[in-house]
């Protein structure tokens, strides 16, 4: 502090908890009033507030505060053990950003409150430092009474003894002045030393709880009591009693003691607040309400830093322990915890109560109240529940005659707060009202306009995928964290079905596998198709028990003592799932198919307008799980189908290569199109089809059924090739209106003793087959014929070939053909050509060169399905 000489010197050290911050206000302000300096105090600490919870709250290290006083003004360092968290210095260009950025709203503050500020850093510590001058004091008083006619003037004796007692730590007097003697009949010899309780008659009305041993640790008390003088009577006197500490840190309470008739020389005038009667300004010179001047200079533009700023501001206001406040509904009829001080706000945030009835209702919402004990009327204020609070003191916030808020503080001590508090609290709450409205309207046309914002967001994921699977990841992910920590869904595959866990996701992956666990081990909730959020306590519950079993085992409590390493997944997982816990039913067409579950860590609640919005969310969510469950099953039934259209298995066909590929067009999620089929009809004679039902889908299934089964069928009845083809025509134009053309190769393999093959082929409207002679030569191998379901009068006719050791016959579908990259296609002599090169290659490799060739033929996948069925006779060993 340069040259400035030390005239009074205060410190304490503060532990890292969050009661640190209140004790240390206490300190501050105890510590200015015992020094004459109530004029700062305010200033003084709302500094030391903001710092002191940097240092305790967000550092986390302890907090050193000291107090100096100089004749020039007070300056108050806060220190911290955290030296690498970097604190913005003050310098040109510099700005500070705005009253509600972490670490940034104390030095804000220290700017525009403090005549100076600076940070100083150690090696070990960090200082964060404001100085307050002290105001100049003219000559003259700072309150004043009107004149008024000598007989209105209050009546004293003619020499007025004051007399002046000074109690140490302990309670005892350690000083006595001789207007004390004078006015008690005792010498000071005789009193000093004693305590005060020995001489005083405390008056026992019932209520009041403070008595004088509680009156002397308070850093200002004024009031009535008596005390015994010497004669053995009682003599009414009225009391100033101010806290102080001298240089070394002692404590010690100063009391001045007049008689009660001449209260009027130490009562302190009342405060008023009057105002201009022609509803203008406050009158000028006087003191403009702390409260007022913190809000306004400037007030946050956010609603949760208004709320916040509003919260500590009353708490200092009346010197409370804690402060908090509420919004109400739309409709009023429930509260809302949006804002506290000195409370465990991760427990009471977004916490709702009733306004008007119900159990834990608040019922001094809409008028202002006092409580002087919690403990006489249990529930009152039902947020305070467990949290040490005795007194308290609640307004209501009310914009045009409506409820919108309420705003309470409260202290650990009982009857702390009467009626002019509360007048005192309404009169802020009246001029902070409207601020708060109009910041929650904002507020909420921001979330209203974000909801619409993700909902169309999430509808179109949602609409994009009809996987199950990546429909329930999709509704977990949208949920986690933006709209709760942690997501659980439930299916229910049909009514007589209970629900199963599907999916649960945590925006920390290392808590799914324990919460996971947790969730398996209780019951589901119940499916009940009533709109809205309900609250679900049981995972709750179930993590506290098996928290609580867990840590009795590792302490050797339990049945089956152990030291296991699952104690901390397990205190992990309950603190998880330890707040709110929320179902919301997934209703599709009248049914519901399962729940969503959203779930908050400890103590933690969810907003209104969340659960609203997830109410949304949950609707559309279960709409697309639905149709991805309609989809999953019809693309299943398509499957199955297609594979029953399919040869169960390839036949052995001696002295033959035979190799078929097959690829399906598409998701798999159609049926029909092109089949092909193997099978034995006597013994050393095989048929074989390859064939393409226009279209896809049930009716092109029917036909492809229809076709393989008949061709089996009459082929071993006897028949050649075109009677086959001619009833299988018959049967397909029998179908009526659901009959499909059908383009059909059909031939029979007889295989020679010699090790050739004799074919015997009948080509109804498909692509021809093709002949590979061992000498490249490609040709084709039949002639073309009228296609099936079209004629009834059909006449058709087989012809026969001959392979020979080394030939080929590659039988293909139009998909092979039709093969499109632009105006190309790979056509009749394309395929003729990539076969004329296959010359000694194995029928599986043919059909696999084949498939390549197709398949690089276009980037674009193939728009149809394809069928290949290479056949070639091998030729003989060599010795």
């Amino acid at each position: 502090m340069g040259s400035a000489v030390i005239t009074a010197r205060a410190a304490a050290t503060f532990d890292p908890v969050g009661r640190s911050v209140a004790t240390a206000r206490a300190f501050v302000r105890d510590t200015l009033q015992g020094w004459g300096h109530s004029e700062l105090v305010d200033d003084a600490v709302v500094l030391t507030s903001e710092l002191v919870t940097n240092a305790v709250v967000h550092a986390g290290t302890q907090a050193d505060v000291l107090c100096l006083r100089t004749e020039e003004g007070i300056r108050v360092e806060v220190g911290d053990r955290y030296p690498e968290r970097e604190v913005p210095l003050q310098g040109a260009g510099f700005n500070l950003g705005g009253p509600d950025r972490e670490g940034g709203r104390g030095l804000l503050l220290c700017a525009a409150l403090a005549s100076k500020w600076g940070v100083e850093y150690t090696p070990t510590q960090k200082h964060v430092w404001f100085q307050l001058d002290l105001p100049q004091r003219p000559v003259g008083t700072r309150v004043a009474g009107p004149v008024l006619p000598d007989r209105l003037l209050p009546v004293a004796d003619g020499r007025i003894r004051v007399a002046v007692v000074q109690i140490d730590r302990g309670g005892s007097i350690a000083s006595w002045n001789e207007d004390a003697q004078d006015l008690f009949g005792y010498a000071a010899e005789q009193v000093t030393g004693k305590p005060l309780t020995d001489l005083t008659a405390w008056p026992q009305t019932p209520g009041i709880g403070t008595g004088i041993a509680e009156a002397l640790q308070m850093s200002r008390w004024e009031g009535s009591y008596g005390i015994r003088g010497a004669d053995g009577r009682v003599i009414p006197v009225y009391a100033s009693h101010l806290r102080v500490r001298d240089n070394e840190g002692e404590p010690s309470t100063i009391c001045l003691l007049v008689r009660e008739v001449e209260r009027a020389v130490l009562q302190t005038p009342q405060r008023t607040a009057a105002a201009d009667p022609a509803g203008g300004s406050l009158t000028e010179g006087r003191t403009t309400d702390p409260f007022e001047v913190f809000i306004g200079s400037p007030a946050p533009d956010d609603l949760d830093g208004l709320l916040q700023r509003t919260v500590e501001r009353a708490r200092d206001m009346l010197d409370a322990d804690s402060a908090f406040l509420l919004l109400a509904t739309d409709d009023e009829t429930e509260l809302e915890v949006r804002a506290t001080t000195g409370l465990p706000s991760a427990r009471q945030r977004f916490a709702r109560v009733p306004v008007e009835a119900g159990t834990g209702r608040y019922g001094s919402a809409r008028m202002p109240a006092v409580h002087e004990d919690l403990i006489a009327v249990p529930g009152a204020v039902p947020l305070l529940g467990g949290t040490g609070m005795r007194s308290v003191v609640t307004v209501p916030l009310k914009v045009e005659g409506r409820l919108t808020g309420s705003l309470g503080v409260a202290a650990e001590a009982p009857g702390r707060y009467t009626n002019d508090e509360a007048l005192r609290l309404q009169f802020a709450a009246d001029r902070i009202a409207l601020a708060v409205e109009s910041a929650r309207l904002g507020e909420l046309e921001r979330l209203r306009r974000g909801s619409l914002s993700f909902l169309v967001e999430a509808s179109d994921l949602l609409a994009g995928t009809l996987d199950r699977d990546q429909t329930l990841a999709l509704m977990a992910q949208m949920t986690v964290p933006t709209l709760a920590t942690w997501c659980a869904v439930y299916t229910i595959a049909d009514p007589a079905s209970a629900p199963y866990l599907s999916y649960v996701l945590h925006e920390d992956e290392e808590r799914i596998d324990g919460l996971k666990a947790l969730l398996s081990r209780v019951s589901p909730p119940d499916p009940v198709p009533t709109p809205g959020a309900r609250i679900w306590n049981v995972p709750g519950e179930a993590a506290h028990q098996a928290a609580l079993r867990t840590s009795m085992r590792s302490l050797g409590l339990g049945s089956t003592p152990q030291l296991g390493s699952g104690i901390g997944t397990t205190l992990a997982t309950a603190a998880a799932v330890g707040g709110e816990t929320v179902v919301l039913p997934l209703v599709a067409r009248n049914r519901v198919i399962g729940m969503l579950t959203l779930g908050k860590p400890t103590d933690d609640h969810f907003r209104q307008e969340i659960l609203e919005l997830a109410e949304d969310l949950s609707r559309r969510a279960a709409l697309a799980l639905d149709n991805a469950r309609l989809y999953s099953e019809r693309m299943a039934i398509s499957q199955s189908l297609q594979r029953s259209l399919l040869p169960p298995e390839r036949p052995n066909v001696p002295g033959m290569e035979v190799e078929v590929i097959y690829r399906a067009a598409g998701e798999g999620n159609e049926v029909g199109g092109d089949f092909y089929d193997i099978f034995p009809i006597r013994d050393g004679v095989y048929g074989f089809a390859i064939g393409d039902v226009c279209g896809t889908g049930p009716q092109a299934a029917a036909v492809t059924g229809l076709a393989r089964h008949a061709l089996r069928l009459l082929a071993r009845e006897g028949f050649g090739g075109p009677a086959v083809l001619e009833r299988l025509n018959a049967a397909i134009l029998d179908e009526g209106e659901r009959s499909r053309f059908l383009t059909l190769l059909y031939g029979e393999l007889w295989p020679q003793e010699d090790g050739s093959s004799v074919l015997k082929l009948v080509c109804a409207g498909h692509p021809l087959p093709l002949r590979l002679r061992q000498d490249g030569t490609v040709t084709p191998a039949a002639e073309p014929q009228p296609l099936l379901g079209v004629m009834d009068d059909l006449e058709l006719y087989e012809e026969t070939l001959t392979l020979y050791p080394g030939d080929v016959l590659l039988c293909v579908t139009d998909g092979i053909t039709e093969r499109r990259e632009g105006t190309r296609m790979l056509g009749d002599d394309g395929l003729a050509e990539v076969l004329s090169g296959c010359t000694g290659l194995t029928a599986g490799a043919i059909a696999a060169r084949v498939l390549r060739t197709v398949e690089r033929f276009a980037a674009e996948p193939a728009s149809d399905d394809m069928a290949i069925l290479a056949m070639r006779v091998p030729e003989p060993l060599q010795n």
